[in-house]
């Protein structure tokens, strides 16, 4: 195999996986229009807080900060945090063990 073919081969892999993958609940889209930072730079930011997988995730209107602020729970092992990132500074807002009553 060309080393063309094999790059589109792993390509294809990569994109077919990602498409396999269930997709996260994003509820908030609406305030996306108000927010300085992307989902995805809000996502990295989450990751480099606290690592794991992003189980949820959502853009939402709350105290603190600019008052817009993505929430994302990311699982490590048995335990879920709440890492909340602001959308309009990308401050890490919170980075706590989301407790037995998740909002």
């Amino acid at each position: 195999m060309t080393a063309s073919k094999s790059s589109t081969a792993i390509l294809l892999g990569i994109l077919l996986a990602a498409a396999a993958s269930p997709a996260l609940a994003y509820t908030g889209e609406e305030f996306a229009k108000d927010a300085k930072v992307t989902l995805i730079q809000a996502r990295a930011i989450a990751l480099k807080a606290h690592p794991g997988k992003i189980v949820d995730e959502e853009l939402e209107r709350e105290k603190g900060g600019s008052g817009l602020r993505y929430s994302f729970d990311i699982r490590h092992g048995k335990a879920t945090q709440e890492v909340g990132v602001d959308a309009k500074t990308g401050n890490v807002l919170e980075n706590s063990l989301e407790g037995p009553n998740p909002d």
